[in-house]
């Protein structure tokens, strides 16, 4: 397999650079990562539409992943439940060493090759979910020992990978592959892997929880209520969608009803 992330790019003697040369060269790096997705946007498409399917049918979803890309996938995951108010779990993440262990770098964990399927079948994985396997190297033992056990137990995978022909796209059923490039500090895929896994997670989830009707319009119509912030955006959306005019009206009706949604079908029916 030709490892492209662990080749030397074409900037050198970083240390002779000023910091306007090093942020510049960094910059117009990133610039690349967003048109290497848009070539695989037909594969995102379709690992998408999988996913959903999934999820609509009862199932559940997994990323699973080590090292920088893992813990990316864990900070996703966070968010959804108060974003779209759906239950935690529905989409969820496997980190080699364990979510608990966010902050440390057990980057010695990628290596384990039995704790990933152990960790998805203490989840209860069955045929009705959605298994999501991240590596830069498209290598990581952790992921790749994991797929593999979901392709023999019947389990639809995919994966996002920065390397082409890997042997972790090979063990997906929906393979995407975002060939970035040598990255600026050579092998460092923190940088523009990472950006790339950012921008996927943000993409997938976002399109998937669209998609199952956790969004009307552009707005956050399932928000949960968890500060003075989010409601106060919550009130005013309301009475956008709703027109009302009363503040404090609207927000009596939605602090009785929970959200947005719910107190706007009340309004509706």
């Amino acid at each position: 397999m030709k490892t492209i992330t662990e080749q030397s790019g074409k900037h050198r003697d970083l240390e002779k650079k000023s910091i306007q040369e090093l942020t510049s060269a960094i910059n117009a790096e990133d610039q690349s990562v967003a048109y290497a997705i848009e070539k695989e946007l037909p594969a995102i498409n379709a690992l998408i539409e999988k996913i959903v399917s999934k999820l609509k049918a009862g199932g559940k979803m997994y990323y699973i992943g080590a090292g920088s890309g893992g813990r990316l996938s864990v900070l996703d995951v966070i968010e959804l439940p108060t974003t779209y108010g759906i239950e935690p779990g529905l989409i969820d993440a496997i980190l080699a060493g364990g979510k608990e262990n966010l902050v440390l770098a057990l980057e010695e964990k990628e290596d384990d090759t039995t704790a990933g399927w152990t960790t998805l079948v203490q989840k209860n994985i069955s045929d009705k979910d959605f298994v999501l396997g991240i590596s830069a190297s498209g290598s990581t033992p952790f992921v790749l020992s994991a797929l593999k056990q979901c392709r023999e137990n019947g389990i639809t995978t995919g994966c996002i990978v920065s390397n082409p022909n890997s042997a972790i796209a090979e063990y997906a059923d929906f393979p995407i592959e975002v060939i970035t490039g040598p990255e600026f500090i050579c092998g460092s895929t923190r940088m523009k892997c990472a950006t790339a896994q950012k921008m996927l997670f943000d993409m997938i989830s976002t399109t998937t929880l669209i998609c199952l009707g956790r969004v009307e319009d552009n707005r956050m119509v399932n928000v949960k209520l968890i500060n003075n912030k989010i409601t106060d955006r919550a009130v005013k959306m309301l009475m956008e969608k709703s027109g009302i005019s009363n503040y404090e009206e609207a927000q009596k009706l939605l602090l009785e009803h929970g959200s947005v949604k719910i107190a706007l079908d009340f309004i509706r029916s």
